[in-house]
């Protein structure tokens, strides 16, 4: 604890891991601490990454409009700090605010920024999800990109399955399950998603496993 940079670190993925678990309410709180902290040891870096989970959490929880801001804000602070590290991933967080509040265009101008900083830092480890968050911004922007918006979907399940990623297959597999579902292939749906939620053994109070069990219930 007497170590600053290993500290903010620990923040850092204490934070992640409530965005990828959904909690908005926790993952606000560990960014507001995490701001406090890096003010006062002056650690600009940690700072402006907390200032975008900050902002994702506050369209979580219903003001999508100052999430948004606070996100673009957090980002530009961050891209001062020259590190290319976890831009995919902060880029994703945005992309999400903007579906959040029906805009489904600018979240993917978004994406195919991450999808470019992919591209120049070969970090992928969030490439599932920008996959998965295109296929449910070309959907919502019109159901004819279905096809598309599949393929998406298929792509983000292989590329989780690679990584060896089961909590971002099973993301992928029920955005396919429902898409499939809505299109009255609920046999293919339950066989694509019943695996990969069986896989789990523990985790069931999160909101990602939530949806997963009710979709299945739903096609059975």
């Amino acid at each position: 604890m007497s170590h600053a940079v290993s500290t903010g670190v620990a923040y850092l993925f204490a934070g992640t891991l409530r965005c990828q678990l959904r909690v908005p309410k926790k993952a606000q709180d560990i960014a507001r601490n995490m701001i406090e902290f890096s003010t006062e040891q002056t650690l600009p870096f940690f700072s402006a990454y907390a200032t975008v989970l900050s902002g994702w959490a506050l369209t979580e929880q219903g003001h999508p409009e100052e999430g948004i801001a606070r996100m673009h804000r957090g980002l530009a602070e961050y891209t001062a700090t020259e590190s290319g590290s976890y831009v995919p991933f902060l880029l994703a967080l945005l992309a999400e605010g903007y579906q959040r509040c029906g805009k489904f265009e600018e979240g993917l101008k978004v994406l195919n920024d991450a999808f470019d900083a992919v591209g120049r830092s070969g970090e992928d480890m969030w490439k599932s999800e920008l996959q998965r968050n295109r296929g449910m911004c070309l959907l919502s922007i019109s159901p004819d990109n279905a096809p598309e918006a599949e393929t998406d979907f298929r792509q983000a399940i292989e590329v989780a399955k690679r990584q060896n990623v089961r909590s971002l297959e099973l993301r992928a597999a029920v955005s396919l399950a429902r898409l499939w579902r809505n299109q009255g292939k609920t046999a293919e749906a339950r066989e694509l998603l019943a695996p990969v939620y069986g896989w789990f053994t523990e985790g069931f109070d999160t909101a990602d496993l939530k949806d997963a069990k009710a979709l299945l219930v739903d096609l059975s």
